[in-house]
């Protein structure tokens, strides 16, 4: 019983096996998030993604991204449901910011518009995590090798008289692709939605494959373990900032997840005066970071 489990939850991540009528097939919960997300858009950012989501090139990227992660690395996921959640978790915080009267970098700047830098947080983080595709090490500058192409077409058709725009869009992405691990300096707020975003993606269903796959002890199992311990990730309104982050879990474990994944990404990040963070043991006081 237990190995049929397994042999379903690995098919959803093998991209050799998901292929009907030439196109992608999606996992359940890949329609689902995208029809969350698309509730949340209209105009170019829309537009944007529907063509993602419709794109057999970036579905195969993400599908082997995860196949890399899960069954070479023995990592988490990585792949198409991660990178939509990035997205659903960044356009939140996006909405919060916005309705908080905060201007993103390209508004403040004067060289963009609202509309723009959703583009930008909206492509970033469905692209942001395709480099595991060749492995963990550098992955988030692999990444911008893999996306600079796709993201060259997709800005030409949301944006084919523009070349200005493209251009500047272009460079948004890719610093938030770049920059999302939180080891490299990002300076703009797009950029910095996408790398909270993707801290964010922290529930314990995000471990579930490479758990069940194997409990042999290894290197990089606190990662699965205290991944496996959150339970939910909260992002609202703020009562002191405009945006409030609150990790609820089962074990203290779960704090490594704050501490050593989620963390780094915020504390130097242009989204920080913006967020308060807490963690959470169910049933147990709040614990402030932020």
């Amino acid at each position: 019983m237990r190995t049929k489990i397994i042999e379903r939850i690995i098919k959803k991540t093998e991209f050799s096996a998901r292929e009907r009528e030439g196109k992608m097939r999606k996992s359940v919960k890949e329609i689902e998030i995208e029809k969350e997300i698309l509730k949340k858009l209209e105009g170019k950012p829309a537009l944007t993604a529907s063509l993602i989501f419709d794109d057999d090139e970036i579905q195969t990227m993400q599908d082997y991204a995860n196949t890399v992660s899960i069954k070479r690395l023995g990592y988490n996921d990585h792949g198409p449901v991660h990178m939509r959640k990035t997205a659903r978790n960044a356009l939140i915080m996006f909405e919060i910011l916005q309705q908080a009267g905060i201007k993103f970098s390209l508004e403040e700047e004067n060289i963009g518009t609202a509309e723009d830098s959703k583009i930008a947080v909206l492509m970033a983080s469905l692209l942001h995590d395709i480099g595991m595709s060749v492995g963990r090490e550098n992955h988030e500058i692999l990444g911008v090798v893999f996306a600079n192409p796709i993201i060259e077409r997709i800005l030409a058709k949301i944006y084919p008289e523009n070349v200005e725009k493209r251009t500047i869009i272009h460079a948004l992405i890719i610093e938030a692709i770049a920059g999302h691990m939180g080891s490299k300096d990002i300076h703009s707020i797009e950029a910095g939605l996408v790398s909270i975003g993707d801290g964010c993606d922290m529930e314990k269903g995000r471990a579930r494959v490479v758990f069940l796959l194997s409990h042999a002890p290894q290197v990089g199992d606190i990662h699965k373990y205290s991944a496996n311990s959150i339970q939910k990730v909260v992002i609202t309104k703020g009562e002191e900032k405009p945006i409030r982050i609150i990790v609820e879990m089962n074990e203290t474990v779960g704090f490594f997840q704050i501490e050593e994944v989620l963390f780094p990404k915020i504390s130097d990040n242009p989204v920080k005066p913006y967020l308060e963070l807490y963690g959470q043991v169910i049933n147990e006081e709040l614990r402030r970071y932020l």
